[in-house]
């Protein structure tokens, strides 16, 4: 189990978003910051808060950790992926007992699909010129 100041690392990525999520436990101050914001601050629709806390709440550790998220890269709703899965990833450090729990709820799998690439004599990656016989 966890120290005083040992705290538990993980990394996600989402499109092209990357998070680092660091868990200490402290009772007594269950503190939860993304970018040094609070997650209300942070991310603007409360779809994008229940996604980044839905690990905390599946574990029931939801008031159990002081939580810190560092996130570059992409937009609102690949940050919150990128955060879910790196908290999901130090919960399973913190405690292999929540692997299944998470693993079950699909929290501990890279979301693979990002943006295709234009390609060469197409106007985007699939879309191509309007096509006329003559």
């Amino acid at each position: 189990m966890a120290k005083t100041n040992e705290f538990f690392e993980g990394v996600g990525r989402r499109k092209t978003a990357v998070a680092r999520v660091r868990i200490v436990e402290n009772k007594k101050d269950q503190s939860f910051f993304i970018n040094d914001k609070e997650p209300n601050a942070f991310f603007d629709t409360k779809e994008l808060i229940s996604i980044i806390k839905s690990p905390l709440i599946a574990t029931a550790t939801d008031e159990r950790f002081a939580i810190t998220a560092k996130v570059r890269g992409g937009g609102k709703k690949g940050q919150a992926g990128a955060v879910q899965l790196a908290l999901s990833r130090a919960l399973v450090k913190f405690d292999d007992e929540f692997q299944r729990t998470l693993r079950d709820l699909d929290y501990l799998k890279r979301d693979p699909r990002k943006k295709e690439r234009k390609k060469p004599g197409l106007k985007k990656a699939r879309k191509s010129p309007q096509w006329s016989k003559r």
